[in-house]
């Protein structure tokens, strides 16, 4: 596997779409903020894709960018789920979709997957985040960089 990280950071949104483009916000700073550590990769999309299974199958840590009510900042833990479905994975995945194709494709998960969600409040066509997005950034910051360097040990 190329390019591995034991912790990886995924976000997803479009920057395009108001608020929706939180998540690659976020990644961008991630990127920026750990750029000297080694073991910290930052991926950003419009949407999760099956090809991130063997990315989340090399590393211990996961976090992207959903939706609760807009402005709120959460950090939860995130379990696989595997479709009962003998369909092909979707060209979208919601997290716990994505780890269960990563613990199917792959074997066990040694993942600790976390969700940090910002809810959102406007998805128009804009590159502007409302006030309670815009509010929730540094809080969302600094809940991402204490959960990165808890994990690798700092």
């Amino acid at each position: 596997m190329a390019n591995t990280a034991r912790c990886l950071i995924l976000a997803c949104g479009n920057t395009l779409r108001s608020d929706d483009g939180v998540g690659p916000k976020l990644a961008a700073w991630a990127e920026e903020r750990f750029r000297q550590e080694s073991e910290v990769r930052v991926i950003s999309r419009q949407q999760f894709t099956p090809e991130l299974a063997e990315l989340i199958a090399a590393a211990d840590f996961v976090d992207s960018s959903a939706s609760p009510p807009p402005g709120r900042v959460r950090l939860l833990p995130v379990s696989s789920r595997v479709e009962s479905s003998t369909a092909p994975p979707s060209h979208h995945l919601k997290p716990s979709e994505l780890l269960g194709l990563t613990r199917s494709l792959y074997g066990s998960i040694k993942s600790h997957a976390m969700l940090l969600t910002v809810g959102i409040g406007s998805t128009e066509l804009g590159e502007t985040f409302s006030a309670p997005v815009e509010a929730a950034l540094p809080r969302a910051r600094g809940i991402l960089e204490k959960a990165v360097l808890r994990f690798l040990g700092r």
